[in-house]
């Protein structure tokens, strides 16, 4: 096997395409595909491809018909010009296939480091065949949280949707019917009326005010600033903060383990992560932990300065390190918080339902009783 570079790989000039997204928010995050630019092919897509590549190299088919199958069965014509790209640098020009996956930039440098690995050990179909059950799994945890949370978010906002249509429409009849009678309103009936008029004469300059603000939000994404902020600020929900940290912390031992399986040296392992993983609290902490492990530190060493990694983990790490079985180790640990993350999804998913009925339920009684409660207190006078 050819000499490997040891420095860290964070130090070369990346392609545009690595670059790691912003934070977003929740929604955005939980259905995001693991991309580093628009350009990029999506997890589906890859997962496709690595899936139909190693069951034929597998099976015994050489590259070069393995690629032509892939690209035949190809439906969409971008999809088909893309894969015929790949396969005319490879069997034309005879570019490695991992240098042809660059070239494309529609795929990360850690999928491409990852197969040249591959190539060089000669183990390419089983490095191809660990990168499809890598988006399997992802693609499947991320099904999972989404079809969990799709439900309590539509009753969210349709519970929504009704409260607006009762201040925007109902109130204002009410309150024409109650201005008829005159007299004095109870409080609770003048406070819901000033919010629907307020929300009548406010509604388009908020509604511009709003899009300004996530319009400059959106452009700001990457910025390291605003990275750091958004990440800090979801760590701090409840239950929800410590959800995202598993997703990520379980990305990052996914990745490890993918990458030290393939004999990735431990420094190149780490940077490629850190691009993979793309969160900032995982990304920032890696960049000084290449730095202590240069200066001869232990990577359980080196992470248990940080706050985001559970001491769980780096006891774990440190075993893996010892017993020189990381990558193990790497799979166990995101194997866990994978299920844990199922877990939490669906406890959350079940408190999320009665929680946003409640609510709902309670904003509507109130709107009720305030619109009823001078027609009660009139019947009365007339007693």
């Amino acid at each position: 096997m050819p000499a490997i570079d040891l420095k860290p790989y964070g130090k070369k000039k990346t392609p545009k395409a690595a670059q790691p997204e912003g934070e977003g928010g929740l929604l955005a995050f939980l259905n995001r595909d693991i991309s580093f630019g628009g350009t990029e092919l999506s997890d589906k897509k890859k997962e496709y491809l690595y899936l139909e590549l190693s069951s034929l190299l597998l099976a015994g088919i050489n590259l070069k018909t393995s690629m032509e199958l892939v690209t035949a069965e190809q439906e969409k014509e971008n999809d088909r010009k893309l894969f015929q790209g790949i396969q005319d640098n490879v069997l034309g020009k005879g570019v490695p296939f991992s240098k042809a996956l660059e070239i494309s930039g529609k795929f990360s440098l850690y999928e491409v480091y990852s197969i040249q690995i591959g190539e060089e050990t000669g183990k390419l179909s089983e490095v191809l065949e660990d990168l499809a059950k890598f988006y399997q799994a992802k693609i499947k945890q991320r099904r999972k949280i989404i079809s969990t949370l799709t439900y309590p978010c539509m009753v969210l906002l349709s519970s929504f949707g009704a409260v607006y249509f009762m201040l925007k429409v109902v109130v204002p009849m009410f309150a024409d019917v109650l201005k008829r009678f005159g007299g004095q309103l109870p409080w609770i009936t003048e406070m819901v009326i000033s919010i629907s008029k307020g929300m009548e004469a406010y509604f388009v300059p908020s509604f511009l005010l709003l899009t300004t603000i996530i319009v400059l939000l959106y452009r700001a994404r990457k910025t390291a600033t605003y990275r750091r902020i958004i990440s800090g600020f979801l760590l701090r929900v409840p239950v929800v903060g410590n959800l995202i940290k598993k997703v990520y912390l379980g990305r990052f031992c996914n990745s490890m383990r993918l990458l030290i399986s393939a004999h990735v040296p431990l420094l190149r392992a780490i940077a490629l992560s850190k691009q993979m993983v793309g969160w900032y609290p995982i990304e920032s902490s890696l960049q000084k932990v290449e730095d202590d492990i240069l200066h001869g530190s232990s990577l359980h060493q080196s992470l248990q300065q940080f706050s985001v990694y559970p001491s769980k983990m780096i006891q774990l790490v440190r075993i893996g390190e010892e017993s020189n079985k990381l990558d193990y180790f790497f799979g166990k640990i995101a194997e866990q918080y994978s299920e844990e993350v199922e877990y939490q999804t669906a406890s959350l998913s079940s408190l999320m339902e009665p929680l946003f009925i409640i609510v709902v339920g309670f904003l509507v009684g109130v709107i009720m009783i305030a619109m009823y409660l001078p027609m009660f207190q009139m019947g009365n006078t007339f007693q």
